[in-house]
Formats: C-alpha cells, structure tokens, sequence
C-alpha cells in the first residue's frame, strides 16, 4: 500500500492559473494509473486541449465551467466527470474560491499530457 499526504507533494504550474500534483503515479510505484490534483485560482483554467486517452475528473473544491466541443456545463463540488478520449476540453473557475479538483488518467498519459 502507498499513502501519500497531498500537502506534502510539491505543486507544477501547469496553465492558466493552474498547478497540479501528481498525487501518484510512476515515481512511487503505482503500475496503470495516475492521480492528480490540480488547484485553479479563480479566472484561471485548465490548458484547452485533447489527448488520446480517456480521463475521469471528480471536483472537490470550488465551481467550474466544463468547456468543450461545443458544449459547456456547469460543475461543482461533488460532480464526477467523464471526458473520452479526443475529445477537447477545459475547466475554467468560475468561482470566487480555488477549485481544487482530482483527474485520474492512465500511466501513459502522464507523459502524453500535453496541451494539443
């Protein structure tokens, strides 16, 4: 078993008022997935990209607009979120507070991730 404290992860800027953890993965022996949180400050957003693989995403703190092709939702605590892959998207903070959300992808698209 791994246990990992997210405080104790350092933080990767990674977009528009964005940063992410990488709460497990490769580096401590995690052999197909990859956990991430990532914390948005308000305004900000996650990189407007696709990729070729799938990724599920749960909010844990905050409120968001969930862009896509051509659709947008609004999310919030508690929502769980689906995005297949090659399909284009981005989480952009609506909200006052941090959004603080976690998104699992597979171990490949760690290294894959990159804004397309």
């Amino acid at each position: 078993m791994i246990v990992q404290n997210i405080d104790e992860i350092p933080a990767i800027p990674y977009a528009n008022g964005a940063q992410k953890r990488i709460v497990l993965g490769r580096d401590v022996g995690v052999p197909n997935f990859v956990m991430r949180v990532f914390d948005v400050a308000p305004g900000g957003a996650s990189s407007d990209h696709s990729h070729p693989f799938e990724h599920e995403v749960m909010i844990l703190k905050g409120e968001a607009t969930l862009k896509g092709d051509g659709v947008e939702h609004k999310v919030a605590v508690g929502n769980a979120l689906y995005i297949p892959a090659n399909e284009r998207h981005t989480l952009v903070n609506t909200g006052t507070d941090t959004l603080r959300f976690v998104c699992l992808v597979p171990l490949s698209g760690e290294e894959d991730d990159l804004p397309k």
